[in-house]
Parts: C-alpha cells; structure tokens; sequence
C-alpha cells in the first residue's frame, strides 16, 4: 500500500487514505473493519468523532491552503 495521505477538504473533513491505525488518548485501537480511507471531523459538529458524520453541511466554513513551514528549531 502507498504511504499514507492527509488530504484537507474545503470546509469539511480531513480525508485519510493508505495504510493507517487511529487510537485514543488510552492508547486504544479503533476498530476499522479493513478502510484503507475515511473521514476525520474537524468542525467538532460530529455525533460520531472522531469521524466525519456529515454535520458540517452548511455550518462550517475553513478553506486552507497548502504552506510550507518554517525549519524546526533546533537547541
């Protein structure tokens, strides 16, 4: 499987597709029945989260767009 890609959609969700594992703060695997893709809620509208339920629909606007990052610090 190809790495794994973070995709931010116009205002919705964050879309996860490739290989990947979610888990709680506990450390606790979510159970993902073999999806190699879904969605994470960014807009906290969701019943569902972490997960993208589609709430968002006309309550949520947040466009971002690609930047590159300043170089880490370093001590």
């Amino acid at each position: 499987m190809s790495k794994t890609k973070l995709i931010i959609n116009k205002n919705g969700s964050i879309k996860i597709e490739g290989d990947f594992e979610i888990m709680d703060q506990d450390g606790v695997i979510y159970g993902l029945e073999g999806r190699t893709a879904l969605g994470l809620c960014r807009c906290g509208l969701s019943a569902n989260k972490p997960f993208c339920d589609g709430s968002h629909r006309n309550n949520f606007e947040a466009d971002s767009k690609a930047f590159d990052l300043p170089p880490m610090k370093t001590k």
